[in-house]
Formats: structure tokens, C-alpha cells, sequence
């Protein structure tokens, strides 16, 4: 088989993945079940896929990580930034000392900068496998916000420190000092870059439209290009590419908040990225189960090395590291807590601090599932050490973090439903006030607004049309304003299920209004063009009154 041939296949994969989950009863991960499928290809094509390591890299880490930063909502992030750095930062390099150490004594064949490295590459966590699993386990909606911030800034420390156990695998040595120094140089100048081209980028597009107008799909071209031209100017300063595509994608979350782009293009541009990280995920776990006889071959001939021919020592290894990697983040989370406890106490000069559930704690170590960033970096280890040997145990390095990844999707499909379940979690009263804030300031401005366009249309309008256009509109904005919102919190919940009510109305007409224009097309009653704007019109309504039930 071809090896483009081999590709549109994987594609094909990804796409029957998602019903293939559907139609499992047990509910395993989506990546799970990638993973099968990629094995079923390489079973029919016979021979696996030549990878270019740095290519790889440049191909998938960039815009998971722009859009990770996207769409990280930044009020969580600021708001619970210590715990994520702890997270992010300390229990990354706690990992990679601690879990490097325990590898490379449990696998003396494999060398130690070599273990730090498969250390660091399992470092990152992947919160899109936790979302997966999250819908059958009732996460805190804050947890989540943390396990989302910890996934986005140890994507970048974990892969950082990564990079530098393989230079010191390649050039044989290392100096603390140096990489200190280097670390500080990769942070610092790649921030900078995705920040300044994310900007600049933004800025000119935004003066070629207000001057020329908006081409169609321009917008969304250019923001799929922002992530790869951010890591590859970060690139030649010899900065973190992976820090860039951070940057780039929080600083595009602030630079949408200007509402510069026009409505139609967000609906797309969402929609575009949503397929963009859904192929990238799924073809990286399917890659994964394709190149899985190739590994299996190559890592039994590393565990020949070690002294063990018995491929169940494969195994041993796996579970070995992946309950190591549970238990080093359940001792960081339960450290770190108890400190951060014990200062709030302190400041609170002896105020009670309510400490979490042990079940919640547990559940927060297992909810660090290994994903696509790790698939993604182990496979761009070098082939081949600079003097032209191979580099040393990369395909058991690749096997051990590849069964780390089934493990923790297993033990966290497993595990958190069961920890969580019949826990009850409180809401957060300050994003519903929140919310409840925005809709009403913006009814009253939207209500203003019409006010003033009716007197400014009143020439371009019959004067009685206009008055009874203005009063349907501004019904539909004084409903929000009504009685409904005051202060007695039974009125909000008796608003909140109305709201709920009309909005079931609403969906099932929309259904039938579709069902209806899509049979007058049929029967040659109206054109398809006509039918498609119709049809557009009510699909537009329809998700965001479906977005708003979520």
C-alpha cells in the first residue's frame, strides 16, 4: 500500500472511530479505540510509515497547543495560578527527576538521560482524554479549569525539559548552569514571539479589512497559519517554538475579546479548528496503533539487551512506571495542598480551611492521563546519535511511553467514575451572577441601541413601519429584563427552567421548519439555494440556543 494511500486510511480511521465508540457498550476513550484501528491498518498494509521526527513535531504540536491556549478560559487560569504552576511547573521536573531515576533503575540498559528523557515526555498531561472521560465522572467544573491550565503550560515544561535530555543524549553532556541559562533564553524570547506575532499578524489583517473589506475564509486561513508561523520565527531565534504556540493562542483568547472578526466567521472558524483537533488527536492515536509491530519488534530487541527475553517484563515496566507516575503526582498534589493549607491558615490567623475529600485528591492523580502531546513527542526521538549509532533504546522508550498512555486512558476511564461517583460538588454562584450580569447589561444596551437606530432609519422607513419593528425587537430584549430578575433567588430558578422551556419550544419548531424546507426542496417546490440560506438561517439559531443549554 502507498503511503498516501495509508494516510486517506488513517483519515477514514479517525472518522469511523467516533462511531465505533458509539456503538461499544463498555465506553472506552476515543484514543483507545484509535489506537485498535491503526493497529488493523498496519495488519493490512503490511509495512508502516517512514516518520520524519522534526517534520512530526512542526506538523501536530503547534496548533493543539495554539488552540490549548485559545480556548483556556483565562478568568480560571489567573484565578487558580499558583495551583497551576505547581502543577505546571514543580511537578514536572519533580517527575522527571523522580520517575527518570526509578527507570533507569528498574531498566539499567536504558541510560539515565535517556530514562529522563521518557520521564519528561510522560510529564505532560492531556486534558481532551480527561474531557472524554470527564462526561461519565462529575469533575468539578473548577478542577477541570485547573487540569486545563496544568495541561497547557506542562505540554510546554514537560517538552522543554524533554528537549534537553535528548541534546545531552546526543552531545553526551549537560550543565545545569547552561541550561539554566538556555531555559530562561527558550522561555523568555518564545513567549515573546508567539505574542508579537500573533499581534502583528492580527493588527495588519484587521487595517487590509477595515480598508479593503473581509474576503471569505481569509480569517480563518490566517489564524490556522499563526501557530505554525509562530514556532518557526521562535525556531530561528533558537527559542521554544513550543512556548510561541502558548503565547500565540492566549494572546489570540485577548485579541478576540475585540470583536473584530465579523459573526459567519467565528461559526466557521470554530468549526473549522474543532475538525482540525479532532484529526490531529485521532490521526496521532492512530499513527500510534500503526507504527505499534514496528515498536514491539524494535523494543524487543532493547529488552533482549537488558537480560530479559520473556516479553511480559514489557509489561511489568509499563505498570510499573504508570502506577510510579500516580503515585509521585498524588504525593506533589497532597504536598503542595497541605502547604498551601497551612499558609491560608496562617494569613486567616487560625480560620478553618475545609480540606478535600481523599477521594478528590486520588481522583486529581488519576485524572493525569497521558495523550497526544506525549505520542506526539516520543515519536520525534532522533533515529540516529550524531556519530551515526542508533540512538540508544528509542523504540523501547517509544513502546513504555506509548503503554504508559493505554494505561492511564484505562485507569482513568476506570478509576474516576467510581472515585467520583455519588459526590456531589456545589456550583460556582459567581459564574452564574456573572452571566446573569452580561445578559442583563447587555439587554439594556441592546434596547438603547435600538432606540437610537429607530430615530436615525426614521427617513429610510414608512413611519409605521419602523415604531412596530422597534417594539417586536425590543420585546424580545425588555423579556430578559423583566420581573423575572429580581433579587429573589426562586424568581432567577422559576426564569432560568422558563427559559429552559421555551427553549425545548424553540429547538422542536426549528426541527420542523428544516424538515419542511428540506421536502420543498425535494420536490422541486423551491431551488437549492434558496433551501440551503433557509436552512443556514435556522442551523445558526439552532446551536446557539443549543450552545446555551450546555
Amino acid at each position: 500500500m502507498d503511503s498516501i494511500e495509508i494516510v486517506l486510511a488513517m483519515l477514514l480511521a479517525v472518522i469511523a472511530s467516533a462511531y465505533v465508540k458509539r456503538m461499544l457498550p463498555a465506553g472506552l476513550p476515543l484514543p483507545l479505540v484509535q489506537i485498535a484501528l491503526g493497529a488493523v491498518i498496519a495488519a493490512w498494509s503490511g509495512h508502516g510509515i517512514q516518520l520524519d521526527p522534526e517534520l512530526f513535531f512542526l506538523l501536530f504540536i503547534p496548533p493543539l497547543l495554539f488552540l490549548d491556549g485559545w480556548r483556556i478560559p483565562n478568568t480560571g487560569l489567573f484565578r487558580d495560578r499558583v495551583v497551576i504552576l505547581e502543577l505546571a511547573l514543580g511537578l514536572v521536573i519533580f517527575t522527571v527527576l523522580g520517575a527518570g531515576y526509578f527507570i533507569h533503575w528498574m531498566i539499567p540498559s536504558m541510560p539515565l538521560p535517556v530514562a529522563f528523557a521518557l520521564a519528561a515526555i510522560l510529564s505532560p498531561t492531556d486534558p481532551v482524554a480527561v474531557g472524554s472521560i470527564a462526561s461519565r465522572a462529575p469533575i468539578p467544573k473548577r478542577l477541570m479549569h485547573i487540569l486545563e491550565g496544568e495541561a497547557l503550560l506542562n505540554d510546554a515544561s514537560g517538552l522543554v525539559c524533554f528537549r534537553f535530555a535528548v541534546a545531552a543524549v546526543l552531545t553526551g553532556t549537560f550543565s545545569l548552569a547552561n541550561a539554566s541559562l538556555t531555559f530562561v533564553w527558550l522561555a523568555a524570547a518564545g513567549i515573546a514571539a508567539g505574542v508579537a506575532v500573533t499581534a502583528g499578524v492580527t493588527w495588519l489583517q484587521g487595517r487590509l479589512t477595515a480598508r479593503y473589506g473581509e474576503p471569505a475564509g481569509s480569517p480563518i486561513l490566517v489564524s490556522l497559519l499563526i501557530p505554525f508561523g509562530a514556532y518557526l520565527v521562535a525556531e530561528r531565534l533558537h527559542a521554544s517554538g513550543i512556548l510561541a504556540a502558548v503565547a500565540a493562542g492566549i494572546t489570540m483568547s485577548y485579541v478576540e475579546l475585540g470583536g473584530q472578526a465579523m459573526a459567519a466567521t467565528r461559526i466557521q472558524r470554530t468549526a473549522v479548528w474543532d475538525t482540525v483537533q479532532f484529526t490531529l488527536n485521532g490521526v496521532m492515536f492512530v499513527l500510534l496503533g500503526e507504527q505499534l509491530p514496528d515498536i514491539l519488534r524494535g523494543a524487543s530487541e532493547s529488552l533482549e539487551q537488558s537480560g530479559h527475553i520473556n516479553p511480559w517484563w514489557l509489561v511489568l515496566y509499563a505498570v510499573a512506571i504508570s502506577a510510579g507516575l500516580i503515585a509521585l503526582r498524588f504525593a506533589w498534589v497532597w504536598a503542595t495542598l497541605s502547604v498551601t493549607l497551612f499558609r491560608r491558615t496562617r494569613r486567616a490567623r487560625g480560620a478553618q480551611s475545609h480540606k478535600p475529600h481523599w477521594r478528590l485528591l486520588l481522583a486529581t492523580a488519576l485524572a493525569g492521563a497521558r495523550g497526544a502531546i506525549t505520542l506526539a513527542g516520543v515519536l520525534t526521538l532522533p533515529l540516529v546519535l550524531p556519530n551515526g549509532d542508533p540512538f540508544p533504546a528509542r523504540d523501547l522508550t517509544i513502546l513504555l511511553a506509548s503503554s504508559v498512555i493505554l494505561i492511564s486512558l484505562l485507569a482513568a476511564s476506570v478509576g474516576l467514575p467510581r472515585l467520583l461517583g455519588g459526590m456531589h460538588f456545589p456550583e460556582e454562584p459567581a459564574e452564574r451572577q456573572q452571566e446573569d450580569m452580561a445578559r442583563r447589561q447587555a439587554a439594556s444596551a441592546a434596547i438603547a441601541a435600538i432606540e437610537r437606530a429607530e430615530l436615525a432609519l426614521a427617513d429610510a422607513h414608512h413611519p409605521d413601519v419602523l415604531p412596530q419593528a422597534a417594539a417586536r425587537v425590543i420585546a424580545l430584549y425588555e423579556y430578559r429584563l423583566n420581573v423575572a430578575w429580581s433579587a429573589e433567588d426562586q424568581s432567577k430558578e422559576h426564569f432560568r427552567k422558563m427559559d429552559k422551556a421555551e427553549r425545548d419550544l424553540r429547538l422542536a419548531a426549528m426541527e420542523a421548519e428544516r424538515t419542511t424546507i428540506f421536502d420543498l426542496a425535494r420536490h422541486h417546490h423551491i431551488s437549492d439555494e434558496t433551501a440551503r440560506k433557509l436552512v443556514r438561517e435556522i442551523d445558526l439559531v439552532e446551536a446557539r440556543h443549543q450552545k446555551q443549554a450546555k
